[in-house]
C-alpha cells in the first residue's frame, strides 16, 4: 500500500461501505482512523483482502459525521443524537469529546440527561435480594438457609404476603403507642409526680418545693418498656436473617431502631441515679427524640410517593452546591457579625449609651445567621447606624445566598422527575424480530415493521437495531 494523497482507504462501518483518501485520514494523527494508513494496519485490524476493506462494527450514523469531521475539522452531530452513544462511539475512535463544535455542545448539554442520572432510578434496593439468590445457590441446605428468605420477606417487606401485612401493622400500631406515650409522659399533670415519684412513694410538695428532674411515671415506664421489648424483638429478628450484615447498618432508618432500644433499658439500669443526676434524666429524655424519628417506617407500609422519591435523589445529587452554599453563609456569618459587633461599639447613635446590649461576638454570629436567612427573631437589633447599614447588608446578601442556587436545584429536579415519570411508563413487551427469524426464515421486512409499530423506512429501522446490538443503546 503506497502513501501518496490520492491513495483511497474503504471502511465497512456496519455494512455501510465508506471510501475516502488515506490523506483525509491522516489529518489528526494518534486516531484509530489515522493508524489504518499505517503499513502494519491490515494485520492490525480486521481487513479483507478480497474486498480490500476495513471492518468495524460500529455504529454507520454515527460515523459518518466523524469522517465529516475528518474532512472539514469541524465536528458537528445532529442535536436527535443520544450524548451517551455520541461519547461511546468517539471514545472507540479515540476522538476528544471536546472537539464537538460549540453549537452542537451546547444543544446536548441543554437537551440530554447525564447516564449516571438516568440509571441511579435502576439502582434500586435490590442488593439484599441479590444477597440472598447468592446464598441460595450455594449447596448450604440448612434451616437458616430455607427460612432466611422468607422471614426477612416478613419482617422487611409489608406487601410480601398475608402474614408480612399483619406484622406490619402491628409495628405500626407499636410505634404510634410510642409516640403517644413521648407526648403524654411531659404533661404537666405527670410532671408533679414524675418529679416526687421514688421507690416508697411520692411527696406531697408545691409545685415550687419539688426537684425539678425528669422521672417517668410508673405506668407510662411499663408501657414504654412493652414497646421497646416488641422493638427488640423486632431488629434483632431482622439482623439476623440480613442477608448482608454491613449493609443492614448503613440504613438510617436502622440506625435509628438501634438508638430508640437504649433510652429506657439506661433508665432501668440508672434508676437510682437520677435523683442524684438529674441531667441525666433529661437527656435519656432528650434521646427519646428518635421515637418520632420512627415514623418514617410508615413510609414502607404505603408506596412512597413519586414527588418524594425525586426530591431525595436532587438532594443526594447536589451535595456538593449544598455544601459551598453552607461555606459562602458561614462565611457571610463571620463576617457580619464580626461588623455588628465592632460597629455596635464604635457607631454612635442618640438612644446609644454605649452599653452592649449582646453578651459578645459569638452572640453577634447567631444574629447575622438569623439575619442572612431573613427570619429576624427581633431578640438583638442595632441601635447604631453602622449596625443598622451592616443589617440591610446582611439581609440583602441573605436573599442573594439563598436565591441563586434555588435555579440549579429546580434543573436537577426538573431531569430527575422527568428520568421518573420515563421509568413510571408501563413497558410494552416487543417481539424479536430477528430471533423469531431463526426459526421463522420467511420473515418479511412488513412483519419488522408491524413488530415494532414505527412510522419510519424500514432500512432506517434495521440500521437502529443493529447499532442496538452493537452499542447496548437503543436510539431512535
Amino acid at each position: 500500500r503506497g502513501k501518496g494523497s490520492k491513495e483511497k482507504i474503504i471502511l465497512n462501518i456496519g455494512g455501510v461501505r465508506y471510501e475516502t483518501y488515506s490523506s483525509t485520514l491522516r489529518t489528526f494523527p494518534g486516531t484509530k482512523l489515522c493508524s489504518l494508513t499505517e503499513p502494519h494496519a491490515p494485520s492490525i485490524y480486521d481487513y479483507d483482502p478480497t474486498t480490500k476493506e476495513f471492518f468495524f462494527d460500529r455504529s454507520a450514523e454515527i460515523f459518518s459525521y466523524v469522517l465529516n469531521y475528518y474532512r472539514t475539522k469541524h465536528f458537528h452531530c445532529p442535536t436527535d443524537t443520544c450524548r451517551s452513544v455520541l461519547e461511546e462511539e468517539l471514545a472507540f475512535w479515540e476522538i476528544n469529546e471536546t472537539q464537538l463544535s460549540s453549537c452542537c455542545w451546547l444543544k446536548l448539554n441543554n437537551k440530554e440527561v447525564q447516564p449516571e442520572e438516568f440509571n441511579i432510578w435502576d439502582e434500586n434496593e435490590q442488593t439484599d435480594d441479590q444477597c440472598l439468590i447468592v446464598q441460595t445457590e450455594r449447596r448450604d441446605f440448612s434451616w437458616r438457609t430455607r427460612w432466611q428468605p422468607k422471614i426477612w420477606s416478613i419482617f422487611e417487606k409489608p406487601f410480601s404476603s398475608f402474614s408480612a401485612k399483619c406484622l406490619a401493622l402491628v409495628s405500626l400500631l407499636f410505634i404510634i403507642g410510642i409516640v403517644i406515650i413521648f407526648c403524654e409522659e411531659t404533661k404537666a399533670q405527670f410532671e408533679f409526680f414524675t418529679a416526687n415519684f421514688t421507690s416508697s412513694g411520692y411527696s406531697e410538695l408545691s409545685h415550687n418545693d419539688r426537684d425539678h428532674y425528669y422521672h417517668q411515671a410508673a405506668y407510662l415506664l411499663h408501657l414504654e418498656l412493652l414497646c421497646v421489648l416488641w422493638f427488640t424483638f423486632e431488629f434483632s429478628v431482622r439482623f439476623c436473617f440480613c442477608p448482608d450484615k454491613k449493609l443492614f447498618f448503613q440504613n438510617p432508618l436502622n440506625m435509628v431502631d438501634f438508638l430508640s432500644l437504649f433510652p429506657v433499658y439506661i433508665e432501668l439500669f440508672v434508676a437510682g441515679q437520677i435523683q442524684r443526676m438529674p441531667s441525666l434524666g433529661l437527656w435519656l429524655g432528650f434521646v427519646r427524640v428518635v421515637y418520632l424519628l420512627k415514623l418514617l417506617k410508615i413510609s414502607k407500609l404505603i408506596e412512597t410517593p413519586l414527588i418524594l422519591r425525586v426530591l431525595s435523589y436532587t438532594l443526594k445529587s447536589i451535595v456538593r452546591e449544598i455544601c459551598i452554599l453552607l461555606m459562602i453563609l458561614a462565611f457571610e456569618t463571620l463576617f457580619f457579625g464580626s461588623l455588628f459587633f465592632y460597629g455596635e461599639l464604635l457607631g454612635s447613635h442618640p438612644s446609644y449609651t454605649g452599653e452592649l446590649h449582646f453578651a459578645d461576638i459569638l452572640v453577634c454570629f447567631w444574629w447575622a445567621l438569623i439575619t442572612l436567612t431573613t427570619v429576624g427573631y427581633g431578640d438583638i437589633i442595632p441601635l447604631t447606624t453602622f449596625g443598622q447599614v451592616t443589617a440591610a447588608l446582611a439581609a440583602v446578601f441573605g436573599m442573594l445566598t439563598i436565591t441563586i442556587p434555588i435555579p440549579i436545584f429546580l434543573v436537577k429536579f426538573k431531569s430527575y422527575y422527568d428520568i421518573a415519570i420515563f421509568k413510571q411508563k408501563p413497558s410494552v413487551p416487543l417481539s424479536n424480530p430477528f430471533c423469531s427469524a431463526e426459526v421463522n426464515s420467511n420473515l418479511s421486512l412488513t412483519s419488522v415493521r408491524s413488530a415494532f409499530h414505527w412510522a419510519l423506512p424500514v432500512d432506517q429501522h434495521i440500521s437502529t437495531v443493529l447499532d442496538f446490538y452493537v452499542t447496548k443503546s437503543l436510539i431512535y
